[in-house]
This record gives C-alpha cells, sequence and structure tokens, in this order.
C-alpha cells in the first residue's frame, strides 16, 4: 500500500508539473490568487467563529485583497486588491484592436483576453473560437503574413503549447516578415485603446500597460509588442509635429 500511495503520489506530481509548463501564465495566476484568496477567506471564517478575531481579521483583508476586493477602500484604506495584483484595472472595459486583411484582434484590457473574428474568406464572420487548433493551423497557407503574424499571437494564447505540438510548426517554420503600410493615427489609437485626441501621458500610460500584458511571461507575442510600440510612436510623432 505505501508503495502504491508513493506510486501515485509520484504519478500525480508529474502531471501537475507537466500542467503547470503547459499552461497559460497569466491565467495560472489568476488561478493561485483565486486559490489564496478563498482559502484565506476559509481560514478567517473559521478563526473568527473561534473568536480569535487578532487573527481573523488581517486574514479577511488579506483574502480579499487576492480577489481584487477592496471593502476598506471608502474608509480610506485605498485599494487592498491593488496591493496584491488584483484589484481593478484603471479603466473599465477598454480593448485594443489590430486588424489585418483577414482578421479583425482584440485584446481586452480587463482580463488579458486575445479574440478575434475572421473579416475575409470562406470563413468571414466567424469568431476563431470556433475552430480547434488543426482548423486554425489549415488557415495559415490562406494568409497574408500580417494575418498569420497575428493568428500566431492567438495560438500562443489559446494553445501555448502549439508550436511544440504541431507537427513541423506549420505556422512558424518558415515565417515572413509581417510587412504593413504605414500606421495610421485612428489605427494607432484603436491599437492602444484610446480615443481621438487622447493627451501625451494617456499614450504613455495606455503603452505601458498593454506592454506589461504583452509581455512573454504573460502569453504575449513580439508581434504585438511591435505593433504596441508603433501606435505609441505615431501618436507621440502627430503630438511632436
Amino acid at each position: 500500500m505505501t508503495l502504491l500511495a508513493g506510486a501515485v503520489a509520484v504519478i500525480t506530481l508529474y502531471l501537475l508539473l507537466q500542467m503547470f509548463r503547459s499552461a497559460n501564465p497569466a491565467v495560472l495566476a489568476r488561478a493561485i490568487r483565486f486559490g489564496g484568496g478563498v482559502l484565506a477567506l476559509a481560514v478567517a471564517a473559521f478563526t473568527g467563529l473561534r473568536g480569535e478575531l487578532a487573527v481573523a481579521i488581517p486574514l479577511g483583508i488579506f483574502g480579499a485583497g487576492l480577489l481584487g476586493w477592496s471593502p476598506l477602500a471608502n474608509a480610506g484604506f485605498g485599494n487592498i486588491g491593488g496591493l496584491f495584483g488584483g484589484g481593478a484595472a484603471p479603466a473599465s472595459g477598454q480593448s485594443s484592436r489590430v486588424r489585418s486583411q483577414f482578421l479583425d484582434m482584440r485584446l481586452d484590457h480587463d482580463s488579458g483576453q486575445l479574440g478575434g473574428q475572421i473579416v475575409a474568406g470562406p470563413h468571414a464572420g466567424r469568431d476563431l473560437g470556433e475552430f480547434d487548433l488543426p482548423s486554425l493551423l489549415a488557415m495559415v497557407p490562406t494568409f497574408d503574413a500580417e494575418s498569420v503574424a497575428l493568428l500566431e499571437s492567438y495560438l500562443d494564447r489559446r494553445f501555448p503549447a502549439w508550436r511544440q505540438n504541431a507537427q513541423g510548426d506549420a505556422a512558424g517554420g518558415q515565417r515572413r516578415t509581417a510587412a504593413s503600410g504605414k500606421m495610421t493615427a485612428e489605427e494607432a489609437y484603436q491599437i492602444l485603446g484610446l480615443q481621438p485626441g487622447a493627451g501625451r501621458d494617456d499614450i504613455t500610460r495606455a503603452h505601458k500597460s498593454l506592454m506589461k500584458k504583452l509581455h512573454p511571461d504573460q502569453g504575449g507575442s513580439n508581434y504585438l509588442a511591435a505593433r504596441v510600440n508603433e501606435a505609441k510612436d505615431t501618436l507621440l510623432r502627430t503630438h511632436n509635429g
């Protein structure tokens, strides 16, 4: 029985490690934060029922912070959730938009979720989420270089291990440079999720926030990061002009 229990423990640990390796870091971080917050609140409730308020209150505040709740904000304690990375985004409902010949991609600022719609070809009007990995990879030969780069960014977030698992790395093996025309101010505002006429400070803040979300550790991509950098430069040049 001891050997059997040990074997089960080793196999379970191995499977968990594999899951952690293939998981999207951003999603994994949110899951860990949520689990820690729920656990802290449960322990706080248990110790509170036992009358140990000196332990229950700090644990409750800590758990609420991990879950992004800030019940004490109005009492002058600030955003507790922000201390643990769980605070609300500065502006709720904002999104960035990048469009190519075949794809219209959107990045939600609050959740960091990247989604997209096909805008040309036989699947026009359908959401990328409707297709599985083989179906998405089958579209690569029909896309232009810029659309391929956008699709790869989407695959990196939805299927973190797709490059290792895809036979021959169909989309990335013979990479082409995603050349695009000169970015317009309208496109730059859409990419940064800003309204036309936004000031230099707004542009800088939006750029900094998006670059954090597009970091490789957060499941980002070099292509999207380059587009965000180009958008910032475009708008700052407009202001300088």
